[in-house]
């Protein structure tokens, strides 16, 4: 339900007393202006600035009075005579007043008897103790598609702005600007018309740049920069065709044929084998924004603010959608159990939530390295579709990932002798083989030449992996998959993977 028609449902039901959290005042009133006009009602503002004043189209019979007190102010709305809703604006700074709280109680309790209603218009969402029985809060979210077009017919309406967008670009431009305000929008817009004179497809990524900078101030969520493609990791087929089949199930086309869009995916494993690298490629392969969760960044001093701020950042997600949501790490982050008291596993539960009924197409890729610590209920099939398991390469890998970062740092494949550092490197995860390939850089920048094989497998050797130095939580890391609890990422077939181990699971000699 849209917030016009949810408001419409409430003042029919005679709610006296509402919360809308919101800091879109002007296009909140505008809307609620429309509903007052549609439904015959009056429309009153107040303000500690400027008292009352009108905001509707229907004509009030009286001379409104200019009250500044919020007490007078309650008083003059009993008093009254009239089907109006009256919008007090900022009454959240004030409402902590034991006198206004307890007028505005005895006042909300009264209306219920005539047809009028008070809607309280802050953003700070915090309704004191005393006046939750009586105040019913709801949410007036950002934009969607129709609204950030209605902001761009507003700029194309200003004389001498011209719009030269292709319809494509029309389209990435509106996709861009989701998860701005409507203001933030028209500002954005507005830079772009007077820094060159036309709004067009060039400025599609000064928005994107523009919404960055905004969501980062959100301090839970953040843009990330994604790869290319999937072509810069490498091994990790049976994952990446996974992804591929599933790259149309966001479209109409999969609407149509009553598909349902991918939900998740949980990528568990070794560290440095690739799993935030992964996330990353995500968004760039489906053509999806990216956002990263900082779980760490969702917790607050005060009582209740760790829970705002989760509930603000996946309705920020769900306004950008479709879009890849990465939470890196989560089993440290809900680590912690109740010694926080019981903060943590509240937070944990609001995204379990939201996993479970969101209703825009948020695909959320979650990285782990302990799934044991992670209730039951995060792995059951509905809220991830797959778990895929990221163990140390195989040889084929391993040739795959050392071409790739030779080839990333603009070198030539023939130069270097890939099977041989493919099988020197048997054990290690791929951020320990780039890590060599770096070193070996060093190596050779130190000494005015290029960098060879030799100085790359010099560097092999002078490394302890992780499958030496922490054998035994990678042991702990295998049995996810040996016990059937997730799938490689690499193998189709479990018989093939546990062949696999064969070569990875021996002993290092030097």
């Amino acid at each position: 339900m849209n917030f016009e028609a949810e408001l419409d449902t409430l003042l029919q039901a005679r709610f006296t007393l509402m919360y809308l959290n919101t800091t879109e005042e002007t296009r909140a009133l505008e809307q609620i202006g429309k509903l007052c006009t549609r439904t015959e009602r009056f429309l009153i503002t107040w303000d500690v600035s400027e008292g009352f004043r009108y905001a509707g189209e229907k004509a009030i019979p009286f001379v409104l009075p200019s009250l500044a007190s919020p007490i007078a102010a309650l008083e003059e709305i009993e008093k009254m005579e009239l089907e109006a809703l009256f919008v007090l604006k900022d009454f959240d700074e004030v409402w902590t007043n034991a006198q206004v709280k307890r007028k505005l109680r005895n006042v909300a309790q009264r209306l219920k008897k005539v047809r009028k209603s008070i809607l309280v218009l802050g953003c700070c969402n915090k309704v004191p103790d005393q006046l939750k029985d009586e105040v019913f809060i709801t949410e007036f979210h950002l934009p969607e598609y129709n609204d950030i077009e209605a902001v761009i017919e507003r700029v194309q309406s200003i004389p001498g702005v011209q719009l030269k967008l292709s319809e494509s670009g029309r389209d990435k431009l509106v996709r861009a600007a989701l998860g701005l305000s409507a203001s933030q929008a028209m500002r954005a817009f507005s830079k772009a018309v007077v820094r060159d004179g036309v709004l067009d497809d060039r400025h599609i990524s000064m928005v994107c740049d523009e919404k960055r900078q905004v969501i980062k101030e959100s301090r839970a969520l953040e843009f990330f920069p994604v790869i290319d493609s999937t072509n810069e990791i490498g091994g990790l087929h049976v994952l990446k065709e996974w992804l591929r089949v599933r790259e149309r199930a966001f479209t109409e086309e999969a609407r149509r044929y009553m598909l349902p869009e991918p939900k998740g995916i949980i990528l568990l494993g070794i560290p440095g084998t690739g799993k935030s690298l992964t996330a990353k490629a995500i968004g760039s392969v489906w053509r999806m924004h990216l956002l990263r969760l900082d779980v760490g960044a969702l917790f607050g001093s005060l009582v209740g603010e760790s829970e705002e701020r989760t509930r603000k950042a996946l309705l920020l997600a769900e306004t950008v959608a479709p879009c890849v949501l990465w939470i890196d790490e989560l089993d440290k982050a809900f680590a912690s159990g109740d010694l926080d008291g019981g903060v943590s596993r509240r937070v944990f539960a609001s995204i379990l939530t939201w996993m479970q009924e969101k209703r825009k197409p948020c695909f959320v890729v979650s990285t782990a390295n302990n799934v044991n610590v992670l209730p039951v209920e995060l792995l059951r099939r509905g809220r991830f579709d797959e778990i895929f398991f990221l163990d140390l390469p195989t040889l084929t890998e391993r040739r795959e990932i050392v071409t790739v970062h030779v080839q990333k740092r603009n070198r030539l494949i023939q130069d270097f002798d890939i099977e041989r550092l493919a099988k020197a490197s048997q054990g290690y995860v791929g951020a320990e083989i780039e890590q060599a390939i770096i070193d070996g850089m060093y190596a050779g920048f130190d000494s005015h030449r290029e960098f060879t094989t030799d100085d790359v497998l010099a560097a092999l050797r002078k490394q302890i992996p992780l499958s030496i130095s922490q054998a035994d939580a990678v042991k702990e890391l295998r049995r996810m998959l040996m016990e059937g609890k997730a799938q490689s990422a690499s193998f189709h077939e479990a018989h093939e993977a546990r062949e696999s181990f064969v070569d990875v699971n021996l002993k290092l000699l030097r």
